[in-house]
């Protein structure tokens, strides 16, 4: 497993060349690539425990530890790193808020054995039926709602420090048209960072818990309870999560010329043990990241061996508790200026599915499937039966599947034409 070929004279990459998964550069060169990988993954993995009250340096650990063993179960052949999931980030909050902590990490728990054994479903089966279930509008849908339902969270932080949250939303903005390569791909961290210090000026910070913690110690664990009737909150994003592996394995294989379709089996059942494992001790979920995507799309470098670099970098950096406290000590205005932004982004990632796989608005049964699972998504229609709580999260996927598959069947056993009629566009006073 941990034979990977040098790739020609380890210094440089030809034009035109990739280093494979299986091969790797000279070992400073891996070694800082692996360094680039940390703090591409670093922003963003920080932001989860922060906007949900997990404890940061037990993300971090485990987001080493999920990595490595990502890398185990896929044989060194798929690279990625496993930060925090930003799809959890909603049931999280509402599960904290109705039941605490442990009540949140219990249903995180549960939701990451189920992905395991999804994983398992697939490995066994094959991915065909995922695209029969999930169609593109009906996937782009519940990433969409699942990004805007939280919007109303970074109002509500925006608004305890407006010229905070604006500076850093600005700083965001400009780092992301300003710069290229890896600082391009960091924009969020260096935005975070500007956003800190005006805070720090403007005397926002409290330095109480920072000055008291160790610089080296153990991160803190907490235990998970169990409570099934906030379930339902989390199993819409087990659909996010399956379409993050299918889209990062499908995009690492066209990047490196590689048929990886058999590992998407392999990536959801390791996603799914890792944040199960992570939430066993008060850690966030995990998934896939795009950033570091980002980052092997600049170097063309998808070695492998920059991974195992990656995760034990942050395993060690968890080791140190006085950064998890500066983590905490970020206050609500930074955090409104950086979530307007990444919760806009995926939603937009959603849209962005729309796009890539050229969904035709035109159809009656495209529209009424993103358009009604929005709406119950962004206006976080809540219902409560027998105790089982439903948000909109869960309420706006199951709309959008039972949405799509009931018209699909209408149309196709009544034989209209429904599905090439355009639709009537309202706009202006006819609205």
């Amino acid at each position: 497993m941990f034979n990977w070929k040098l790739h020609g004279n380890g210094r440089t990459v030809n034009p035109g060349e990739v280093v494979a998964p299986g091969e790797r550069l000279a070992w400073p060169i891996t070694i800082g690539i692996g360094a680039q990988h940390v703090i591409a993954m670093f922003g963003a993995t920080f932001l989860v425990p922060l906007l949900t009250g997990f404890p940061p340096s037990t993300t971090l650990l485990f987001s080493g530890i999920g990595t490595l063993l990502f890398l185990v179960v896929t044989q060194n052949r798929v690279p990625s790193y496993l930060g925090s999931s930003f799809a959890f980030i909603a049931p999280i909050v509402a599960a904290t808020a109705s039941g605490g902590m442990g009540v949140a990490l219990g249903a995180v728990l549960l939701t990451g054995v189920l992905l395991a054994l999804l994983g398992l479903l697939v490995q066994v089966v094959g991915t065909a039926w995922i695209g029969k279930l999930m169609p593109p509008v009906v996937m782009g849908a519940i990433v969409a709602l699942i990004g805007f339902n939280l919007a109303p969270t970074a109002y509500a932080n925006f608004q305890k420090s407006t010229i905070t949250a604006v500076v850093t939303l600005m700083s965001v903005v400009l780092c992301t048209a300003l710069f290229r390569g890896i600082l391009g791909r960091v924009s969020v961290l260096l935005g975070v960072v500007v956003g800190y210090i005006v805070a720090v000026l403007r005397g926002e910070v409290d330095f109480t818990a920072v000055n008291e913690a160790a610089w080296f110690g153990l991160p803190e664990f907490h235990t998970p309870e169990f409570d099934l009737s906030v379930l339902p909150m989390f199993l819409p994003v087990i659909f996010v999560l399956l379409a993050e592996n299918v889209g990062h394995v499908t995009s690492v294989g066209q990047m490196t010329g590689q048929n990886l379709d058999k590992m998407v089996g392999r990536t959801l059942m390791s996603d799914g043990v890792a944040t199960a494992l992570s939430a066993t001790f008060g850690g966030s979920p995990t998934t896939t990241y795009g950033e570091n995507i980002g980052v092997m799309a600049a170097t063309r470098v998808y070695s492998t061996a920059a991974y195992w670099v990656a995760g034990f970098a942050a395993i060690g950096l968890a080791m140190s508790p006085k950064v998890g406290a500066v983590i905490f000590s970020i206050p609500p205005g930074v955090l409104g200026g950086v979530t307007f932004v990444l919760y806009g982004l995926i939603g937009i990632v959603g849209v962005r599915m729309w796009v890539d796989s050229q969904v035709d608005f035109a159809r009656p049964t495209n529209q009424m499937t993103a358009g009604v699972a929005l709406v119950v998504g962004i206006a976080n229609v809540t219902w409560e039966f027998d105790g089982i709580i439903f948000n909109g999260i869960a309420l706006g996927t199951v709309a959008a599947l039972v949405i799509y598959h009931l018209m699909t069947q209408i149309n196709r056993f009544s034989k209209t034409e429904l599905e090439t009629e355009p639709a009537v566009a309202v706009t202006g006073e006819d609205a």
